[in-house]
């Protein structure tokens, strides 16, 4: 029997730049469950399975990034199930780490934390997608209480030994100076669907999910463009398939945005500075 291949969108990893790598590396080991992969004193990679999620460049000259700039407003790591997310949160009772919130989106459940450097994390787990509800090509995503009993429950009693099997970046959140200009970058520009809008912020998707990526102005209204070398993200990795790829390197040169090509895609910046590598998804192996 032979595997079909895997043409889907989405986020593959996020890359940060950070002035401590030995302080935040065990950040996300140790409080968000990724598992270390490699480190060469300048750079750590992290994620499972032998798949970098995120990588961390060491720059202790950096200057460290304001809160109420443009850049990463958060990573979220989604896990494959809510028996694995009640599973992190039974160990986070007992190591306490720093969370800074949680919600019930309707679309998935989250906890929300931040490294020691300001960047924000969510790892969270998303609901069946036959539950989703869409109106007039929006999900309805809430920012309800989340019931942390029943999540704990959900665990089944298992032990947490960091992230399992098919954990991946599930989407990344974004600070920006204004919505109108993000929307005609990430939805126009790129072609990822607007899935759903808060006051100040847009969600974007691909392949129907419910967001891969988000921009808001909550921290950050009228920010300019990033001034670098700084703290904060660095890259957004995005693999997606070859029509989504063509579209996105056809539209930024007829609007005149600079491109440097990659390999198997392309890289470029959003309005504040925001480097977006779009890379070809490959097939999965074909397993007989």
């Amino acid at each position: 029997m032979s595997a079909i291949p895997s043409l889907k969108t989405g986020v593959s990893k996020v890359t940060l730049t950070v002035n401590d790598l030995d302080r935040v590396s065990g950040f996300y080991r140790e409080a968000v469950g990724l598992h270390l992969l490699r480190n060469d004193g300048a750079t750590a990679e992290l994620g499972v399975e032998g798949k970098t999620l995120l990588e961390l460049r060491r720059d202790p000259s950096a200057r460290r990034r304001s809160p109420r700039e443009a850049g990463l407003f958060h990573t979220a790591f989604l896990l494959p199930s809510r028996a694995d997310l009640g599973r992190w949160v039974t160990h986070a009772m007992k190591t306490r780490p720093p969370v800074v919130g949680a919600s019930d989106h309707a679309v998935s459940e989250a906890l929300y934390l931040s490294d020691p450097e300001g960047n924000g994390v969510e790892i969270y787990a998303d609901r069946p997608v036959l539950s989703w509800q869409w109106k007039n090509g929006l999900v309805h995503m809430p920012s309800d209480p989340l019931d942390l009993d029943s999540l704990v429950a959900a665990s089944g009693g298992g032990d947490w030994n960091g992230f399992p099997e098919g954990s991946t970046v599930g989407h990344v959140h974004l600070q920006v100076g204004a919505i109108p200009a993000a929307e005609a970058f990430y939805a126009n520009l790129l072609g990822f669907a607007v899935t759903s809008r808060y006051p100040g912020g847009t969600f974007y998707a691909a392949d129907g999910y419910h967001h891969h990526l988000a921009t808001n102005i909550w921290n950050s209204r009228g920010a300019g463009e990033r001034s670098f070398p700084s703290t904060g993200l660095a890259n957004i990795e995005i693999v997606a398939n070859p029509d989504f790829l063509a579209s996105a390197g056809a539209k930024s040169a007829e609007a005149g945005i600079a491109t440097a090509a990659l390999r198997q895609g392309l890289t470029l910046s959003d309005p504040w500075g925001t480097e977006i590598s779009i890379v070809s998804s490959a097939p999965t192996d074909i397993q007989e």
